[in-house]
């Protein structure tokens, strides 16, 4: 007789053995994710994101990895980008005809590198003084998204791009 069955012990105590068994197995599965695989969709994530967010800020590229449209071209910034940045955004310190070709630019470079994994950790750090930026100076009240990548930024730059990265392959094969 086991002691679930044993007199005096109430059958819920049985089912709840059970449920913990299972939370027990459920857990042990979640441990088991890839942490190069969320390494390598925060990584796709944050890069699409502002991907997507410096092409607003140019024309005459267009390379689109949501709608899949291409269009080559030589990238110039946009007058709406400007406009942006002398209407909505208006960041202390940094006059808009500055702050605009610098965003439009850190919007692509620090998304590519992160896409590939290379100098992921100080991507990701440039990435997260933007969202900064954005969260105190241009949209306080989207705290929520930008908390959420403010996390992924720090998990990236905590534990780095993970197994699939040139990040990994360079320090494989150039560390000492």
């Amino acid at each position: 007789m086991n002691a679930a069955n044993m007199p005096g012990r109430p059958a819920s105590s049985n089912l709840v053995d059970r449920a913990g068994r299972g939370l027990k197995s459920l857990y042990a599965a979640f441990a088991r994710i890839p942490e190069s695989a969320i390494q390598l969709l925060a990584r796709v994530s944050l890069a699409v994101t502002f991907w997507a967010s410096g092409q607003t800020k140019i024309e005459g590229l267009v390379l689109d990895p949501i709608g899949w449209n291409i269009e080559l071209g030589w990238p110039r910034l946009s007058g709406s980008a400007l406009d942006l940045f002398q209407t909505e955004y208006r960041l202390p310190l940094l006059p808009p005809e500055l702050a605009a070709p610098l965003a439009a630019v850190a919007e692509h470079l620090f998304p590519l590198l992160l896409l590939v994994g290379l100098g992921t950790r100080v991507s990701a750090a440039a990435l997260l003084g933007m969202t900064l930026v954005i969260q105190l100076f241009v949209y306080p009240s989207a705290y929520a998204t930008h908390g959420l990548w403010a996390a992924l930024f720090l998990y990236l730059m905590a534990r780095g791009p993970g197994a699939i990265s040139f990040d990994r392959w360079l320090h494989r094969h150039y560390a000492s």
